[in-house]
């Protein structure tokens, strides 16, 4: 996939060969011809690297360096200078610049930090890339980077599909741990007694059916991050065993008889008000403070609309490669759709809409009829009938309900209001679970 670069000099003929160069080499190459210009392309499209000149009229290569960290932080910034201008160059590099190259340089000199800068060799390799321009958001990745190199616990709160594993991988690249393993666990995904198991591990014998000892997420997130994923859906007890873990730094394996030293950094996330559920009683004060040292909060896509068509395009990139249309784009009644949808499933739900339209569009154009956007069903009221008890009519709208989202149970409980381990206890306590799974795979391709 040809890599999108935005390269900045007010000097035509240094221009021209930036673009030739970089053309040649497979990279598709933007220019401009000055700092004011090149924010302008900036908030059009998302380039995946920025090459500028320092020096240049009204806006030089230093302010232009400060606007892009400022909007896209993740995005990496390479300073071209003069001899005279090196220790200007270095101290861009104190406040965010990848690198920078000494005029004159070598083709082969430029290629090779482009291609580091671009992920072959840098500190975030393997890492997606957060695109945004929301000064909101931006100001979160900041945040983020600046913590980062700590140890601290960090809680990252945001409803689904905004990006926040993402985020977590992020400042997992960027700390001092990045060589060091990344392990995430999905705490709503496993019941109550495979999570205790997963987290912490077990010894050989401890129950039936451990044949072998296994160690945990945690000893094997040593010296590295341990993400736990939609924290706010673990149970009590496991709660309580995760506070002690984090205030001694040991593990104690599923009848095991010595503990286990871990060092282990925890990011949390969670799409529920954590602090609500502590003053429901649902979730431990003392875990909540204790994950709460380092409190970040992802925008929902809704309130960063002028990131939708930056996402669009960015998405319209990835996913025209992949159906060979390398020129995809969307049309502005496209975008204007795009634009006024209210996207429940956030960034996830857009990703998968480009997705589904380039597939279906008939040339290198997303339509405004390609999209195929819906608003997701709303449970629909059961039927009152006099006699019907309150435990049948909560029967009756999660069945509903459940139907209505397609099976989707994550769907289904962000609806009814409640978290999706009460939902999963209320399927067991109604026998709905045969139902569900059946309806599931009812509905799906064949």
């Amino acid at each position: 996939m040809a890599e999108d670069i935005l390269v900045v000099d007010d000097e035509p003929q240094m221009l021209i060969a930036l673009h030739e160069t970089l053309r040649r080499k497979g990279y598709s190459v933007t220019t401009a011809g000055s700092a004011m210009e090149a924010l302008c392309r900036l908030r059009e499209k998302y380039y995946r690297l920025v090459i500028t000149d320092m020096r240049m009229p009204e806006l030089d290569g230093m302010d232009l360096l400060r606007k892009v960290k400022s909007t896209s932080p993740q995005t990496p910034v390479v300073m071209l200078t003069a001899y005279g201008t090196i220790q200007s160059a270095v101290d861009a590099m104190r406040i965010g610049a990848f690198d920078y190259l000494l005029k004159p340089f070598s083709s082969e000199s430029l290629e090779a930090v482009v291609r580091r800068a671009l992920g072959g060799a840098g500190p975030e390799r393997g890492c997606r890339p957060i695109v945004t321009q929301d000064p909101a958001f931006s100001q979160v990745l900041e945040r983020a980077a600046q913590i980062a190199p700590s140890s601290a616990t960090v809680l990252i709160e945001a409803e689904s599909g905004t990006g926040k594993e993402l985020l977590a991988r992020m400042i997992h690249a960027r700390s001092a741990r990045a060589s060091g393993p990344f392990v995430a666990v999905n705490c709503a995904a496993l019941p109550e007694s495979l999570l205790e198991s997963e987290l912490f591990g077990f010894e050989k014998g401890s129950f039936t059916g451990a044949q072998t000892s296994k160690p945990g997420k945690f000893e094997l997130a040593d010296h590295g991050t341990l993400l736990l994923d939609e924290i706010g859906e673990m149970a009590p007890i496991l709660q309580a065993k995760l506070l002690r873990v984090l205030q001694e730094k040991e593990v104690d394996r599923i009848g095991g008889k010595d503990p286990v030293k871990i060092d282990v950094r925890v990011i949390a996330t969670t799409n529920r008000d954590l602090a609500a559920l502590v003053r429901a009683g649902e979730f431990r004060e003392d875990l909540y403070y204790r994950l709460n040292v380092i409190r970040l909060q992802i925008p929902a896509l809704r309130q960063r609309r002028p990131d939708i068509p930056l996402l669009a395009d960015f998405f319209c990139r990835r996913y025209g490669q992949e159906f060979g249309k390398p020129e995809l784009r969307c049309s502005p009644e496209a975008l204007e759709k795009l634009g006024r949808h209210s996207w429940p499933g956030n960034v996830r739900e857009l990703e998968n809409t480009i997705q589904r339209a380039a597939a279906l569009c008939t040339d290198s154009v997303i339509q405004a009829s390609d999209l195929c956007l819906t608003q997701p069903p709303l449970p629909q009221e059961p039927q009152l009938l006099a006699g019907t008890t309150v435990r049948e009519m909560e029967r009756q709208l999660i069945r509903k309900t459940l139907e209505d989202t397609g099976g989707n149970r994550t769907q289904a409980a962000r609806l009814l209001g409640i978290s999706l381990r009460t939902l999963r206890n209320k399927l067991n306590e109604f026998g709905l679970q045969d139902r569900q799974a059946k309806f599931a795979h009812a509905k799906s391709p064949s």
